[in-house]
């Protein structure tokens, strides 16, 4: 079942999705709306205009898959690099992509595949790398810190989410627009990993994030079929059984007009001169049938959910594509490690060759055409990759160790070119030699793609003014 969770801490203000909810849901609608939502209103950015991108899918397959398994297959290195398994031919020319991912490769014209990311940052945390775009700078001596801290730089997502509440009419939106699916990075695993969050940006801005468990301590539901009951999206406290009748959300809004006549006769100051749209962007979010349509996946026919794959990745996928069609702007969509290897692929190929590569080709491939095919593709980007890759030597079982300096990513959708490589790496693919992308040049495309100035002024909670991503370059010649 689905519980919606957030971070725990409050930052600057703001109010986290799991407490909007809470509000609506069970509480005295309203009454600690402004408290919580004051922060938001405080300094609009400078600029956002939709680029060739509405939206974002953000595939994140945590851990680190390889790069020789995958998008980068060295068949003419030594034995102890090439690794078990055979290329297959793709539509692209010049790319060569894994036996176990040959829907991907019935559809690589329509892919652009980036095979030179890199980055020199070699352990998990990197998780906060690639979300936000800025390196891990937290010490921890043996990279045991991994849980996010209200001082983390906000996620991509947050970005988005914050700049978005600042134009006009964002109050009455029906859907949020940062959404992370199918349960918070770690979650699985009992951490809260770092690069997920709006960290100093302010809590307001943390995505609205499901939380469908594992059945038990061994159980990975990315590895199985998974039932209706356990892949129930939709948000509780937004459904209609929760008992909050209409009449009692009246009764409740003529309650909180009381409080605000008190309220403001206390204040003459105008500090509560925001409370009015404040108010007007919870309640739609409460009241939004939308909201509560587009996350109830069993909408979607059998085939549709079929074609997914119906493990947790392929559903979670579905449920990704729902959110950009209901009108959400950024949906990570996260493979995650409930059994604390998984793409984090250390012992051996089984793993890949059962269940990673081809639950990723299944769904990844399902997106695409879905996508294609509702005439979403040319206005959603479409983002696959891990935080690292893996090591080019192998293991004696065919495991790899970790490995940040040249890993794979894939884009499509919303004009990026067709068909294309960008990138090479040395026989190895331990190096890139050919054009390096890095961490920082992945957020800035993003942005970029989106409307949003790559080289935007941000201001912290100490009201200092930093640059939302502070190098790099966005890759504009990969778009059309």
């Amino acid at each position: 079942m689905l519980r919606i969770q957030g971070h725990a801490q409050q930052v600057c203000s703001g109010l986290t999705r799991r407490d909007a909810l809470r509000i609506g849901g069970a509480g005295l609608f309203g009454v600690n709306l402004f408290n919580v939502l004051e922060a938001e209103e405080a300094k609009p950015p400078s600029t956002f205009q939709y680029g060739r991108a509405k939206s974002v899918i953000f595939l994140y397959l945590f851990g680190g898959p390889s790069q020789l398994e995958s998008f980068d297959m060295k068949p003419d290195a030594p034995s102890g690099i090439r690794g078990p398994f055979h290329p297959t031919h793709s539509r692209t020319p010049g790319l060569q992509i894994c036996e176990h991912l040959g829907r991907t490769a019935a559809i690589s014209d329509k892919l652009c595949v980036i095979r030179t990311m890199t980055h020199p940052h070699n352990d998990h945390n990197a998780c906060h790398y690639i979300q936000t775009g800025h390196k891990w700078t937290r010490s921890a001596a043996n990279g045991s810190d991994v849980n996010a801290q209200p001082t983390d730089w906000p996620s991509i997502g947050s970005v988005v989410e914050y700049l978005s509440r600042q134009q006009p009419g964002s109050h009455l939106r029906q859907l949020p627009d940062y959404i992370y699916l199918p349960n918070r990075l770690g979650a699985l695993q009992g951490y809260d990993r770092t690069g997920q969050y709006a960290g100093w940006l302010g809590s307001a801005y943390n995505a609205l994030a499901t939380d469908i468990r594992k059945r038990d301590a061994n159980d990975n539901p990315y590895f199985r079929v998974c039932d209706d009951e356990q892949l129930d999206f939709r948000v509780k406290s937004l459904s209609p059984t929760v008992g909050l009748s209409l009449d009692r959300l009246d009764k409740r809004r003529e309650l909180l007009t009381q409080f605000d006549s008190g309220r403001r006769n206390i204040d003459k100051l105008g500090t509560y001169k925001n409370y009015d749209r404040i108010q007007q962007r919870a309640l739609s979010l409460v009241t939004s049938e939308k909201m509560r349509e587009a996350f109830d996946i069993k909408r979607e026919k059998d085939s549709i959910r079929d074609r997914y794959g119906r493990h947790l990745f392929g559903q979670s996928t579905l449920m990704g594509r729902r959110m950009v069609e209901a009108g959400a702007r950024f949906v990570t969509v996260a493979w995650d490690a409930p059994d604390g290897y998984s793409w984090d692929s250390h012992r051996s190929a089984h793993h890949l060759e059962r269940h990673l590569l081809p639950g990723f080709d299944q769904a990844f491939s399902a997106l695409i055409e879905d996508l294609e095919q509702r005439g979403l593709l040319d206005e959603t980007l479409v983002v696959a990759v891990g935080e690292m890759g893996r090591t080019p030597k192998g293991t004696s079982t065919w495991g790899r160790g970790h490995w940040s300096h040249c890993f794979p990513c894939v884009l499509a959708g919303a004009g990026v070119e067709r068909g294309i490589v960008y990138g090479k790496s040395d026989r190895e693919a331990g190096y890139p030699i050919e054009n390096a992308v890095s961490p920082e040049d992945l957020a800035k495309t993003i942005y970029w793609a989106l409307g949003i100035d790559p080289d935007l002024i941000l201001h912290d909670n100490l009201d200092r003014p930093v640059p939302m991503i502070e190098s790099g370059r966005p890759l504009t010649h990969l778009f059309g």
